[in-house]
Protein backbone atom coordinates (compact mmCIF):
# COMPACT_ATOMS: atom_id res chain seq x y z
CA UNK A 1 0.00 0.00 0.00
CA UNK A 2 1.33 3.36 -1.02
CA UNK A 3 0.96 6.68 0.72
CA UNK A 4 -2.70 7.23 1.68
CA UNK A 5 -4.16 10.71 1.42
CA UNK A 6 -7.80 11.40 2.11
CA UNK A 7 -8.82 14.78 0.79
CA UNK A 8 -11.74 16.78 -0.54
CA UNK A 9 -12.58 15.69 -4.04
CA UNK A 10 -12.10 17.90 -7.08
CA UNK A 11 -13.90 17.85 -10.44
CA UNK A 12 -11.00 15.79 -11.79
CA UNK A 13 -11.96 12.95 -9.39
CA UNK A 14 -15.57 12.55 -10.58
CA UNK A 15 -14.79 10.07 -13.35
CA UNK A 16 -12.81 7.81 -11.02
CA UNK A 17 -15.59 7.91 -8.42
CA UNK A 18 -18.20 7.04 -11.04
CA UNK A 19 -16.03 4.14 -12.20
CA UNK A 20 -16.03 2.81 -8.63
CA UNK A 21 -19.84 3.13 -8.51
CA UNK A 22 -20.04 1.20 -11.80
CA UNK A 23 -17.70 -1.56 -10.60
CA UNK A 24 -19.77 -1.97 -7.43
CA UNK A 25 -22.98 -2.17 -9.47
CA UNK A 26 -21.37 -4.82 -11.69
CA UNK A 27 -20.21 -6.84 -8.67
CA UNK A 28 -23.73 -6.72 -7.25
CA UNK A 29 -25.39 -7.62 -10.55
CA UNK A 30 -23.07 -10.61 -10.87
CA UNK A 31 -23.80 -11.78 -7.31
CA UNK A 32 -20.33 -11.17 -5.89
CA UNK A 33 -21.47 -8.33 -3.57
CA UNK A 34 -24.72 -7.69 -1.70
CA UNK A 35 -25.20 -3.99 -1.03
CA UNK A 36 -28.71 -3.20 -2.22
CA UNK A 37 -27.83 -0.45 -4.70
CA UNK A 38 -29.29 -0.25 -8.20
CA UNK A 39 -27.44 0.85 -11.33
CA UNK A 40 -28.81 4.09 -12.81
CA UNK A 41 -30.68 4.75 -9.54
CA UNK A 42 -28.10 5.04 -6.73
CA UNK A 43 -25.32 5.93 -6.49
CA UNK A 44 -24.98 7.74 -9.80
CA UNK A 45 -22.85 10.55 -11.24
CA UNK A 46 -25.32 13.11 -9.84
CA UNK A 47 -24.67 11.70 -6.34
CA UNK A 48 -20.99 12.60 -6.66
CA UNK A 49 -21.58 15.88 -8.49
CA UNK A 50 -24.08 17.11 -5.90
CA UNK A 51 -21.64 16.31 -3.09
CA UNK A 52 -18.80 17.98 -4.97
CA UNK A 53 -20.95 21.08 -5.32
CA UNK A 54 -21.66 21.11 -1.59
CA UNK A 55 -17.98 20.58 -0.79
CA UNK A 56 -18.53 17.39 1.22
CA UNK A 57 -17.20 14.76 -1.20
CA UNK A 58 -13.95 13.12 -0.15
CA UNK A 59 -11.63 10.68 -1.88
CA UNK A 60 -8.94 8.31 -0.73
CA UNK A 61 -6.01 8.88 -3.05
CA UNK A 62 -3.14 6.38 -3.18
CA UNK A 63 -0.34 7.98 -5.16
CA UNK A 64 -2.75 9.47 -7.70
CA UNK A 65 -5.16 6.51 -7.82
CA UNK A 66 -8.64 7.01 -6.32
CA UNK A 67 -9.45 3.84 -4.34
CA UNK A 68 -12.38 5.04 -2.22
CA UNK A 69 -14.85 7.85 -1.82
CA UNK A 70 -17.43 9.04 0.66
CA UNK A 71 -19.61 11.98 1.56
CA UNK A 72 -19.11 13.49 5.02
CA UNK A 73 -21.44 16.15 6.35
CA UNK A 74 -23.96 16.95 9.05
CA UNK A 75 -26.99 16.12 6.92
CA UNK A 76 -29.16 13.51 8.58
CA UNK A 77 -31.48 12.05 5.97
CA UNK A 78 -35.22 12.36 6.73
CA UNK A 79 -35.46 8.59 7.32
CA UNK A 80 -33.29 9.02 10.43
CA UNK A 81 -36.26 10.66 12.17
CA UNK A 82 -37.92 7.22 12.29
CA UNK A 83 -35.00 5.64 14.18
CA UNK A 84 -34.90 5.47 17.97
CA UNK A 85 -31.30 6.64 18.36
CA UNK A 86 -29.51 5.72 21.58
CA UNK A 87 -28.04 9.22 21.81
CA UNK A 88 -30.38 12.20 21.59
CA UNK A 89 -27.64 14.32 20.06
CA UNK A 90 -28.15 17.86 18.87
CA UNK A 91 -27.89 18.10 15.05
CA UNK A 92 -24.86 20.35 15.39
CA UNK A 93 -23.01 17.58 17.26
CA UNK A 94 -23.63 14.84 14.64
CA UNK A 95 -21.41 14.00 11.67
CA UNK A 96 -22.75 11.60 9.02
CA UNK A 97 -20.90 9.40 6.54
CA UNK A 98 -22.83 8.71 3.33
CA UNK A 99 -22.08 6.54 0.31
CA UNK A 100 -18.76 5.08 1.40
CA UNK A 101 -17.37 3.18 -1.57
CA UNK A 102 -14.14 1.26 -2.04
CA UNK A 103 -13.08 0.07 -5.48
CA UNK A 104 -13.89 -3.68 -5.47
CA UNK A 105 -10.48 -4.31 -7.07
CA UNK A 106 -8.91 -2.82 -3.94
CA UNK A 107 -10.98 -4.58 -1.25
CA UNK A 108 -9.25 -6.13 1.73
CA UNK A 109 -6.39 -3.62 1.75
CA UNK A 110 -7.57 -1.51 4.69
CA UNK A 111 -8.88 1.41 2.63
CA UNK A 112 -12.34 1.37 4.24
CA UNK A 113 -10.71 1.28 7.67
CA UNK A 114 -8.53 4.28 6.80
CA UNK A 115 -11.56 6.18 5.50
CA UNK A 116 -13.58 5.50 8.66
CA UNK A 117 -10.65 6.58 10.83
CA UNK A 118 -10.45 9.78 8.78
CA UNK A 119 -14.20 10.29 9.22
CA UNK A 120 -13.92 9.93 12.99
CA UNK A 121 -11.02 12.38 13.17
CA UNK A 122 -12.80 14.80 10.84
CA UNK A 123 -15.86 14.71 13.11
CA UNK A 124 -13.75 15.45 16.18
CA UNK A 125 -11.93 18.28 14.42
CA UNK A 126 -15.38 19.77 13.72
CA UNK A 127 -16.41 19.31 17.39
CA UNK A 128 -18.90 16.53 16.55
CA UNK A 129 -19.02 13.69 19.06
CA UNK A 130 -21.74 11.56 17.51
CA UNK A 131 -21.25 9.61 14.31
CA UNK A 132 -24.11 8.28 12.22
CA UNK A 133 -24.06 6.01 9.19
CA UNK A 134 -26.64 3.90 7.42
CA UNK A 135 -26.57 0.80 5.25
CA UNK A 136 -29.07 -1.66 3.91
CA UNK A 137 -29.96 -4.61 6.11
CA UNK A 138 -28.75 -7.03 3.44
CA UNK A 139 -25.26 -5.45 3.36
CA UNK A 140 -23.79 -7.79 5.96
CA UNK A 141 -20.19 -6.93 5.07
CA UNK A 142 -20.68 -3.24 5.90
CA UNK A 143 -22.61 -4.06 9.07
CA UNK A 144 -19.81 -6.31 10.33
CA UNK A 145 -17.18 -3.71 9.45
CA UNK A 146 -19.02 -0.91 11.28
CA UNK A 147 -19.52 -3.18 14.30
CA UNK A 148 -15.73 -3.69 14.46
CA UNK A 149 -15.40 0.10 14.71
CA UNK A 150 -17.77 0.22 17.68
CA UNK A 151 -20.92 1.34 15.86
CA UNK A 152 -24.23 0.19 17.35
CA UNK A 153 -27.45 -0.48 15.45
CA UNK A 154 -30.26 1.29 17.31
CA UNK A 155 -32.85 0.55 14.63
CA UNK A 156 -33.95 -0.48 11.18
CA UNK A 157 -36.27 1.79 9.17
CA UNK A 158 -38.46 0.49 6.33
CA UNK A 159 -38.42 3.06 3.52
CA UNK A 160 -37.92 4.06 -0.08
CA UNK A 161 -34.32 5.26 0.06
CA UNK A 162 -32.44 7.14 -2.64
CA UNK A 163 -35.04 5.98 -5.17
CA UNK A 164 -34.79 2.31 -4.19
CA UNK A 165 -38.05 0.71 -3.01
CA UNK A 166 -38.38 -1.69 -0.09
CA UNK A 167 -35.21 -0.75 1.74
CA UNK A 168 -34.64 -1.87 5.31
CA UNK A 169 -32.27 0.92 6.33
CA UNK A 170 -29.97 0.01 9.20
CA UNK A 171 -29.13 3.10 11.25
CA UNK A 172 -25.74 3.01 12.97
CA UNK A 173 -24.26 5.35 15.55
CA UNK A 174 -21.23 5.83 17.72
CA UNK A 175 -20.26 8.33 20.41
CA UNK A 176 -16.64 9.50 20.25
Amino acid sequence: MGYIMIRKATAKDIEAICEIYSRIHTEEEQGRMVIGWVRNVYPIRKTALDALGRGDLFVEDIEGCIVASGIINQVQVPEYADCKWEYAADDTDVMVLHTLVVDPRQSGKGYARAFIEFYQNYALSNKCHYLRIDTQEKNQAARKMYEKFGFKEPGIVNCNFNGIDGVRLVCLEKKI
